[in-house]
Formats: structure tokens, C-alpha cells, sequence
């Protein structure tokens, strides 16, 4: 079998490479024919619309990697059909599961709905049984760009998932003339399962990127030699490494767009002259993908389905389960990439937006691997020298802002650090919850909301990245109360057991958030780890405030970079058991989700 030669400057490993770009698509259940070094064709995603749809939950053989293997599907496509209705009308889901060994379900992500049609197993209804339906009726309260998924176990890792539109009753604050749905994902030949129970025995597997001896001299170069001992040094008692940026990454993933692994080359037409709308959604277990179309500026228009005032820029960072629409112009060259590179720089996905099909432009090459540097971690304002490394750019943040203290990890017999001495001013308290638990293996002392901060790895690469401080609804607070009370919750965790929770407590521990029917509250998110986490809550807006407590930007999934402290305001104006997690399966699977339960007066 022939495979294209590493791109130059490709620092995958060729195991990876090959089963990053071998492959066309999905195969689907109509048997696999004999394999050439000649990518298939991307198959286009069915598309359903109208007010009644039939899903069929299966198995379906694929192959992205040389390998066949058997991904669960929803009409025997992954992704799933794109499933489009209209705003105002009353739709109704047959959702049967023909898979003969598992329960299961689907979650419609950011859709308000009455809870017994949201989809989550154990709250709101009890799954979908072998051989069973499940008939989903709501009416459409909103619109624009959602997705569907998986609320069962680890099948969302494995296929079941699609895309999900809601066409307005009125038309949209901007113009086009033709859009393509892009739905981001990541596909591991291995059992999802099985993936869950090695990160739980190594954490650390795929983070290949351990620094060298060559870069501790590099770094004394440039810092001074007392400098760079201190920061190994304190990374060492921490036992972290500044190269984790995610947890399972290119080596053992294959990143795709539309269902097509980057040598398929998904591509979307397009004709000179015309305005297209793109409509990004990351459906990922696991990944954060920045997006960017070298030669074309974006224009974001709407952000988890809900319109903002118009922001321009060259790249933007979508978190897990989030999504973008985006307006382009393209013009001068016959196509264009779009390349989402994954936030380790390990991997990435990939299509063409093209006047023909056929057309493969040149593919960038992936951004140098940004290290996770004190401040990145929440803990800046300590004496680590100039710590610029590898491109994640320290830049004009304020530190002092920043800073954190804090981690005596003696308490938690994994870390030996000491703590560190800052004043009490402004420092950031916690939970008992998290005092002495062996499940919290850091603490952030006093954050900031960084609204304003492109993130690592995308500070100072040349080119205009979006923020959450860019973005604006396109309307003013829809509730106009302000909070009657304020909840705070921490995002803990402990890098080397993969344990994850809120306030130190896993979901079987913990008691359920309560909320009362029609009050305004204020949640407050503090992550203590190391790590990002998109947080979800079902069944209602998130609206995140900006740095003086406005509202600013209505979501439903809210992302949390490590290091950060920020608050959004939620009406509870929907009854009923939902869920509230990290989007991240795997760590929602490990215990950060908690139950939030809106009753009648209480």
C-alpha cells in the first residue's frame, strides 16, 4: 500500500502520520472494497428536513486508518444526517436502537426543551433500550447552528453524533448565498473504553513531547541559568509537564471534517463573487481545534447558535461541543484549505472550499507546540523569569492579575511543593470539599476572567484570533434581573489519577445543584487545573458576563481555560433533572458532571 510522504517540517510520528491521512471516509455498511494510496472521495452527509425524521441507531463498518473497524451510527452515516427544521415548528424524532448489546440515546446539545426530551440517561428518561424507540416531540424554540449526540456511555467517541439546524422564522442579520455545515470530530481505532481505562493507568501517554537537554540550554540562553533551574525545578515538584495540552491527542486520533480523514478532502463549492456561510461545529470527544482558511478573513456572525455583532479574524479556537457560524468571501485563488490543527499541534483536520471538486490546495504546515508556561496554569505572579517558550508568548498579560498561590501539595501525598507566600488581598477561597482530598491535585488562589486572551499557543502568532472579550450578542440581556444569588463551583482534578470533578466531589458523591423555577443566579466557574474545560449546561442559556459583571455573550457551552475565574447568568425557567458537565467525555466520564435540579419554589 502506497501513502503520501510526510509533509515537510511534520513533526507526527509516521505510525500517526499514515493513520491521520490514509484514509477517505466512511465506509458505511456496504462492504469494504480493496485499498489503493488513492483517497475516496468525501461522501457528502445525508440531510433530513422537514417535521418528522426516523433515526436509526447501529453499527456501520468505517475506515480512516488502513484498518476497518465498527462505528456506531445513525442511518449507517457518520457523521450523522444533518437533521434541519424550521424555528416555530413541532418536531417529532423516532429514534430506534438497533444495536443488540447496549442502551442508548441522543442528546439534542443547546436546544431548550421540556426534560424528558433532552436525552440524558438516569435524569430525564431512562435510555433507549436494545430494540426499542423513543419518540423525541418539542417545538423548535430557537435557531441556528446545534448538534446531536450520543448522552450513553462512550458511543459519542465512536460515531454518534451529527449536525442539527434551525432555520429562523425571520431572516438572519446578514446575507448569503450559499453555506456548508463543517462538523469537526475525532476517531480512535481503539475501544472507547478501552482508551478511558488507559488514561486512567496513564494519563500522560500520548504527551511524547517531554522537554530535552537541548531546550533546558536553550532556555538558559535566553533566561538566565538561575531562572530555568527554578521553573524545571517547580514543574518537577508539581510532576506536570508544560507539553500536556491535551490528554488524548494526534497520536492516537484521526481528526476529521464531514466524516473525512484530511487525505479525503471534504470540500464545499463555491462560486466567485458569492458569500458563503460556514457553520462550524465541534462535535469531538476530546479536541480543541483552532480554524483558519489561509487567504480568507472570517467574519463570525453567530456564536453556540445565537447571533453576535459582527467580529472579523483570521483564526478562532472552538472548544469542544461549541460552534460558530462564520461568513467568507472567497476570492482570487480557485480554492482554499480550511485546516483545523488540534491545540497540541499533533494532528489536524482538513477540507477545501473550491469552484470545482478535484482541487487540493497546499495544506500549512502544523504551528510550533506551544508549552504550558506558570501563568497559562493559573499560577503567575511568581518569579520564573521570562518564561517565552516555544511561541506561547507571555506578551502584555498582567500577571500580577494573574497571580496564584497556593499549591502544598504535601496535604495530598502526591506533590511535595511548598506552599507559596502570597498576601491574603484577593486571594481566591475554596471549598472544604477540597481540603486534603486526594482527588485535587492543585488549587488556583486568585484568577482572572482572561476574556481577552486568544489562549496558548495562538498569543502573538501574527494573525487576528477571536475571544470571548470580541464577542457580543446581537441583543441586550434577555432577562434584565440581575442575580438574586450567586453559586461558585470549582473545576478540580488530579492529572495523574484522571480524576475530574467539581469542587473535588465526583458526580456519584455529590448533591444535586437546586434551583428554583424563575429565579436569575449567578454561576461562577473557577478552574483550578491545568487543563481547559468546555462546561455544558443542559436545558438553558449560559450568559456569560464580561469583567464588571454585563452581560455579554448568551451560550450554551462555556468555555474555561486553565487559570480563569468567570461567571454567566442562567434563568431557571426550565423544571426538571439536568445535567451539568465538562464536555470533555472523558472527563465527564471520570466525575466532572453534577446534576442541577430546577423545582418549584425551591
Amino acid at each position: 500500500m502506497h501513502y503520501p510522504p510526510p509533509r515537510p517540517g511534520a513533526s507526527i510520528p509516521r505510525r500517526r502520520f499514515v493513520q491521520g491521512l490514509a484514509a477517505g471516509g466512511a465506509v458505511a455498511a456496504l462492504g469494504l472494497g480493496p485499498r489503493t494510496g488513492q483517497a475516496a472521495p468525501a461522501s457528502p452527509v445525508p440531510v433530513l428536513t422537514g417535521s418528522h425524521f426516523d433515526l436509526s441507531i447501529g453499527r456501520s463498518a468505517v475506515d480512516f486508518t488502513g484498518q476497518p473497524r465498527m462505528a456506531t451510527t445513525v442511518n449507517g452515516s457518520l457523521p450523522g444526517p444533518i437533521l434541519r427544521f424550521r424555528e416555530g415548528d413541532t418536531v417529532t424524532l423516532r429514534v430506534t436502537n438497533r444495536l443488540r448489546d447496549a442502551w442508548s440515546s441522543i442528546h439534542w446539545h443547546g436546544l431548550l426543551l421540556p426534560a424528558n426530551m433532552d436525552g440524558v440517561p438516569g435524569l430525564s428518561f431512562d435510555g433507549i433500550a436494545p430494540g426499542e424507540s423513543y419518540l423525541y416531540r418539542f417545538q423548535a424554540r430557537q435557531s441556528g447552528t446545534y448538534w446531536y449526540h450520543s448522552h450513553s456511555m462512550f458511543q459519542e467517541q465512536a460515531g454518534l453524533y451529527g449536525a442539527l439546524i434551525i432555520d429562523p422564522a425571520e431572516p438572519p442579520p446578514y446575507h448569503h448565498d450559499r453555506e456548508h455545515v463543517l462538523l469537526l470530530s475525532d476517531w480512535t481505532d481503539m475501544d472507547p473504553a478501552a482508551l478511558f481505562r488507559r488514561m486512567k493507568k496513564d494519563s500522560a501517554y500520548d504527551n511524547y513531547y517531554q522537554r530535552t537537554v537541548g531546550d533546558f540550554v536553550r532556555d538558559a540562553r535566553a533566561d538566565g541559568l538561575g531562572a530555568t533551574v527554578r521553573d524545571r525545578a517547580m514543574w518537577n515538584r508539581m510532576r506536570m509537564t508544560p507539553t500536556d495540552i491535551s490528554d488524548i491527542n494526534g497520536h492516537t486520533y484521526t481528526y476529521l471534517m464531514n466524516g473525512s480523514a484530511p487525505a479525503g478532502n471534504w470540500t464545499g463549492l463555491f462560486r466567485p463573487g458569492e458569500k458563503v456561510l460556514l457553520r462550524f461545529i465541534n462535535g469531538s470527544a476530546m479536541t480543541y481545534f483552532d480554524v483558519r482558511i489561509p487567504g480568507l478573513k472570517m467574519t463570525v456572525v453567530a456564536a453556540d447558535g445565537q447571533y453576535i455583532h459582527p467580529v472579523t479574524v483570521d483564526e478562532f479556537r472552538i472548544a469542544v461541543a461549541e460552534t460558530f457560524d462564520v461568513l467568507v468571501e472567497p476570492a482570487g485563488a480557485d480554492a482554499f484549505a480550511i485546516f483545523a490543527q488540534d491545540m497540541g499541534r499533533t494532528g489536524y483536520a482538513r477540507g477545501t472550499l473550491a469552484v470545482r471538486h478535484g482541487l487540493a490546495p497546499p495544506v500549512p504546515a502544523l504551528d510550533p507546540r506551544p508549552l504550558l508556561t506558570m501563568d497559562d496554569m493559573g499560577h503567575g505572579g511568581m518569579d520564573h523569569g521570562a518564561m517565552d517558550h516555544g511561541g506561547s508568548h507571555r506578551g502584555t498579560m498582567d500577571h500580577a492579575a494573574m497571580g496564584h498561590a497556593g499549591m502544598d501539595h504535601s496535604a495530598h501525598g502526591q506533590h511535595a511543593m511548598a506552599s507559596m507566600e502570597h498576601g491574603s488581598a484577593g486571594m481566591q477561597q475554596h471549598p472544604a470539599s477540597e481540603t486534603g482530598n486526594p482527588l485535587v491535585d492543585m488549587q488556583a488562589m486568585s484568577l482572572a476572567p482572561k476574556l481577552d486572551d486568544p489562549g496558548v499557543g495562538l498569543r502573538g502568532n501574527g494573525r487576528t484570533v477571536l475571544t470571548y472579550g470580541a464577542m457580543h450578542s446581537l441583543f441586550d440581556d434577555p432577562d434584565g434581573r440581575e442575580p438574586g444569588r450567586e453559586v461558585e463551583l470549582h473545576l478540580t482534578g488530579h492529572m495523574e489519577k484522571f480524576a475530574w470533578s467539581f469542587d473535588g466531589l465526583k458526580f456519584m458523591d455529590a448533591e444535586p445543584l437546586r434551583m428554583s423555577y424563575g429565579e436569575r443566579l449567578r454561576i461562577v466557574l473557577v478552574n483550578d487545573t491545568m487543563m481547559s474545560h468546555p462546561i455544558h449546561l443542559h436545558g438553558m442559556w449560559s450568559d456569560v458576563e464580561d469583567e464588571a459583571g454585563a452581560f455579554q455573550l448568551r451560550k450554551h457551552t462555556v468555555d474555561m481555560p486553565p487559570g480563569t475565574k468567570r461567571s454567566f447568568r442562567v434563568r431557571a425557567d426550565a423544571l426538571g433533572r439536568w445535567a451539568f458537565h465538562c464536555h470533555l467525555l472523558y472527563h465527564m466520564e471520570a466525575g466532572m458532571m453534577r446534576e442541577v435540579r430546577v423545582e418549584e419554589g425551591a
